[in-house]
């Protein structure tokens, strides 16, 4: 037995009228693709600081010196991008870490150290040489980053 099947004017329609709309749909999303929402790519603070040393006699001849990292602070807000540039002018190496950042590094003579980070919380985070940290050192070799 065979069965026939009857398409009416009405139904021949429909079907191309809903042919013709996922036809131009298929169209416009290949030629208009959706370009995803982006913003402006994030700028980064640069700050350029170097090691520094200061020598003096005292009355009685005595030699001391101290050195330093300079600038000595840093002021960035909540959520910048930072990078500092360290450049090592005395002193030969300078091992380093950034308290309650947990970043480490070392700054040597003649050549610049690059950090970067996010700053995510406000505070105070030391910069500490771990080669002068007592007074017969030239001690203490401390900066700091202040986060706003």
């Amino acid at each position: 037995m065979s069965k026939i099947f009857v398409v009416k004017k009405k139904h021949f329609r429909l079907f191309s009228l809903v042919l013709l709309v996922l036809l131009i749909a298929a169209v416009y999303i290949k030629w208009n693709p959706a370009k995803p929402a982006m913003s402006a790519p994030e700028q980064v603070r640069v700050f350029h600081l170097v090691t520094g040393e200061f020598e003096a006699r005292t009355d009685d001849g005595k030699k001391i010196e101290v050195y330093r990292w300079d600038p000595g602070t840093i002021i960035v807000n909540k959520g910048d991008q930072v990078e500092l540039r360290i450049t090592g002018v005395n002193g030969e190496s300078h091992p380093f870490v950034i308290e309650g950042l947990g970043i480490k590094g070392v700054v040597t003579k003649g050549k610049t150290t690059t950090v970067r980070f996010k700053a995510e919380a406000k505070g105070t985070y030391p910069i500490v040489c771990q080669t002068h940290t007592e007074s017969s050192h030239g001690a203490p070799m401390v900066g700091y980053i202040q986060v706003q």
